[in-house]
């Protein structure tokens, strides 16, 4: 029950090193206390050591460096900014394109956006961050009916945010509960959820088993804090349901993660799909 070595990694979650922190803008205007809006990483609190003295002069090769460094053959990115493009276009074996619904309260804006990336980027997948809209809208709001069906309709999964978020933002739009409406009335919509279902991890569990095209993945954890109910769900009826992703370089480096990950007491089994073969299948790779 170690991690096996020469094992390829897919991250469904990985970035590229920026200039400043205007990306985290979006949270702060929304946040209240003053902490958080003085803050460069509206989630710091949670995490130490975040990799924020990284160079930018070439964003792409610090990424790929650490790529190599640890083993992750691909890694999914976003398409809304240059230089995720520009990595898309260089390094096509590299790097998988992502969407990202940046505002669900214009709904007809963002059905037309996910087919725009669509045949532009060939996004593999497209996400959502339930408390960090505004104003917010909920995994089960009628605003993401037509969202989830455009993702059915192109055969595409939507990675969303679930749990309670690190930034100070309203929680409720992101109860776990709410998944199951969704996955009631989109029983073909492939739904993987973001940032641990916490502190529902083991409701997620159990609505793992219940619905076939519900996943989970392990972004923005360091693996020595993976929760127990999901190593647990993995090492029995769901080694087909939990995928590795990161935090880099938002929250975690790679060396951090991947300094724990051997730790993890996941079957040998497991390891495989964890790391590479659940996301290859998700993503159609």
């Amino acid at each position: 029950m170690t991690l096996p070595a020469g094992l390829p990694v897919i991250d469904t979650m990985i970035g590229f090193p920026h200039e400043g922190f205007a990306v985290y803008d979006f949270i702060r205007k929304q946040t209240k206390d003053q902490a958080s809006k003085d803050s460069e990483f509206p989630a710091e609190y949670m995490f130490k050591n975040v990799p924020k003295d990284l160079p930018t002069s070439d964003p792409i090769a610090v990424t790929l460096h650490e790529m190599d460094r640890f083993g992750v053959e691909k890694g999914m990115v976003g398409v809304s900014d240059e230089t995720s493009q520009l990595a898309l276009k260089k390094h096509p074996d590299r790097f998988i394109p992502s969407g990202s619904i940046n505002d669900p309260n214009d709904v007809v804006g963002s059905v037309r956006a996910i087919k725009r990336e669509y045949e532009e980027f060939g996004i593999r997948a497209t996400s959502a961050f339930p408390s960090g809209t505004f104003p917010q809208v909920p995994i089960d709001d009628p605003k993401m009916y037509p969202i989830y069906a455009t993702c059915v309709e192109l055969g595409i999964p939507i990675f969303v945010c679930a749990g309670v978020p690190g930034p100070r933002l309203k929680f409720a739009p992101q109860e776990v509960s709410r998944i199951d409406t969704v996955m009631f009335d989109f029983p073909d919509l492939v739904f993987v959820t973001r940032h641990g279902c916490e502190p529902w991890e083991q409701l997620a569990v159990k609505l793992m088993l219940k619905w076939p095209n519900l996943y989970y993945s392990t972004s923005a954890f360091a693996p020595k804090y993976y929760p127990k109910a999901v190593v647990d769900f993995a090492n029995t009826r769901g080694a087909d349901k939990v995928l590795y992703a990161g935090y880099f370089p938002m929250g975690l480096s790679l060396e951090r993660i991947f300094r724990d990950m051997p730790d993890v007491p996941f079957k040998d089994e497991v390891w495989p799909k964890f790391l590479y073969g659940n996301a290859a299948r998700l993503l159609g790779l």
